[in-house]
């Protein structure tokens, strides 16, 4: 339904207004993975954009574990003639006939309640599923390879800077089951590395942050931002269950969707690039006042749960949220001609419209 969903549209033509090289892509065949996430289901919406409205010839092989899930996402538009399934597991070798022009690489568990549940399957994709995609990109000779990676992979922020760039190595404890994932996610780095060096795959890494949109699963997602997001739709006062003084760079996924396409089509291989908003350094607490105050007639009320499980309702004062912290710059990524366009503020408001479209266009 996401055709039809006004904010999604409007992301879709105005990423496309962006100064990226989408000449680059006309009659390309692009194979992704985990298509129909969070994050790549917006990549793929996008290219479904530069064939419907602007006739790019684009070709699309979606690798998905669920034919189902697929269609509940992009609906009709699987039976385009433009669009294949790859429904094969790609962490064993992949057997693709057609040709292939680039490869991104979505396809991960990213959400912190399987890293000390499920640690074996958050790690296999990252590391077996990106060797594969790297023989698969050294058969067919792409053109572009990008990794998604995390800005988990900096372990712990203890840097003397203020904002961190990507030369910084942090402190991680490789035995501690919930660093699974950016562990896992700094091997696959470093294998695009050795491929990019001795195959000449011309492999590209973003590392991400705390994205957000209309896609999210606010139903399934553990994270506090999609729990505060769900909270809000739901009429329901938004709870806390710290003292609110995390902070969090919070990135709208047009700007992410734009990033990721910046770096796949102009970034250099071998290069890792953070995907961070600098502008939108917020605390917790912060991103739940800011989520209430966006529905004042709703009468929302941010409570602390504390730790007896009793609920107080806070009393909001100037400053009572904020925190100081060491954040990830984006100034390499800006030097591809990348920025930010969408506040906290209206990227928030669009993500709660663009869900209750979806919601709407459902019952109907």
């Amino acid at each position: 339904m996401f055709w039809e969903n006004k904010i999604i549209r409007e992301d879709l033509e105005e990423i496309y207004s962006r100064n990226i090289d989408w000449e680059k892509l006309k009659g390309k065949t692009i194979f992704i993975t985990g298509a129909y996430g969070m994050l790549a289901s917006y990549i793929v919406f996008q290219c479904i954009f530069l064939n419907e409205a602007k006739h790019y010839g684009l070709k699309l092989v979606l690798a998905v574990r669920s034919e189902e899930k697929a269609r509940k996402r992009f609906g009709d538009f699987l039976d385009k003639e433009y669009m294949e399934l790859y429904l094969e597991d790609i962490n064993e070798p992949i057997h693709y006939d057609g040709k292939v022009d680039y490869i991104i690489h979505g396809a991960s568990l990213a959400s912190t309640q399987y890293y000390d549940t499920m640690p074996i399957e958050v790690m296999l994709p990252n590391i077996l599923g990106t060797i594969q995609l790297l023989r698969l990109a050294e058969e067919k000779k792409v053109k572009g390879f990008l990794l998604f990676s995390s800005g988990e992979v900096y372990g712990i922020l203890n840097s003397p800077e203020e904002v961190v760039t990507e030369e910084f190595i942090g402190v991680c404890n490789h035995l501690d089951l919930c660093n699974c994932y950016g562990e896992s996610k700094k091997i696959a780095e470093t294998l695009c590395c050795a491929w990019v060096k001795e195959r000449g795959v011309p492999a590209k890494m973003v590392r991400i942050g705390h994205t957000y949109g209309p896609t999210m699963d606010i139903g399934n997602d553990k994270r506090v931002f999609s729990s505060f997001v769900s909270d809000v739709i739901h009429n329901r006062n938004i709870v806390m269950k710290s003292e609110g003084f995390d902070m969090r760079q919070f990135c709208y996924i047009a700007d992410g969707t734009a990033g990721f396409f910046q770096i796949l089509l102009e970034g250099v291989p071998g290069e890792a690039y953070n995907l961070f908003n600098v502008e939108e350094f917020l605390s917790i607490g912060q991103l739940a006042e800011l989520l209430i105050d966006l529905y004042p007639e709703k009468h929302l009320k941010i409570e602390r749960q504390l730790e007896d499980g009793k609920r107080v309702t806070l009393k909001r004062k100037e400053g009572m949220f904020l925190a100081k912290g060491r954040m990830l710059g984006n100034e390499k990524l800006k030097k591809l001609g990348w920025n930010c366009s969408y506040s906290a503020r209206n990227g928030f408001y669009r993500t709660i419209e663009g869900i209750l479209q979806d919601e709407k266009m459902k019952d109907n």
